[in-house]
């Protein structure tokens, strides 16, 4: 059994003038967030092994701040080009190149893709996974490279708005 984490990436600063969306930073609500929701999973317990994370200085930033909450290592945590504004079907492919040796891993990156790709997962569906929003789903294989095809059960839901 192996676990995935989709997390949308933590609030960004909308008001940083002059920057691409890609440079965009974390607000001041996003900086509290992202560290809060690793700290409430690792409350319940839930591992991550590894953090696979947008480029994007917003979702690499929440990236960072769960490592840190999880003292995960620099190379605990990999970026990706493609889960910058990814269609769906992009996540497939990261998902099946990980390496088996990873039993818990979390992805973060951006709404709509992030959102899409959860509802194509289980019977369970969102309407928007929010800013720092956590969709937690267990997949019954032993390899990630038969995850599009292993049966899948969502696991739970959090956000920063939830009670926790």
């Amino acid at each position: 059994m192996k676990t995935l984490l989709l997390v949308r990436h933590a609030k960004s600063d909308w008001d940083a003038s002059g920057l691409t969306d890609f440079d965009r930073p974390l607000n001041e609500r996003g900086k509290k967030d992202a560290p809060v929701m690793a700290a409430r999973l690792l409350e319940k317990k839930i591992p991550i092994d590894a953090c696979i994370a947008s480029p994007a200085k917003r979702a690499a930033k929440t990236a960072k701040s769960f490592a840190e909450e999880y003292r995960l290592s620099g190379q605990d945590i990999r970026f990706m080009e493609e889960l910058y504004l990814p269609a769906a079907s992009v996540f497939y492919s990261v998902i099946e190149r990980t390496e088996d040796t990873l039993q818990h891993i979390a992805i973060f990156s951006h709404n709509n893709g992030i959102t899409d790709f959860a509802n194509e997962l289980t019977d369970t569906r969102i309407d928007n996974i929010p800013t720092c929003g956590i969709f937690a789903v267990k997949i019954h294989c032993d390899s990630w490279k038969d995850f599009r095809k292993a049966p899948k059960e969502f696991w739970f839901f959090d956000s920063p708005k939830a009670k926790g």
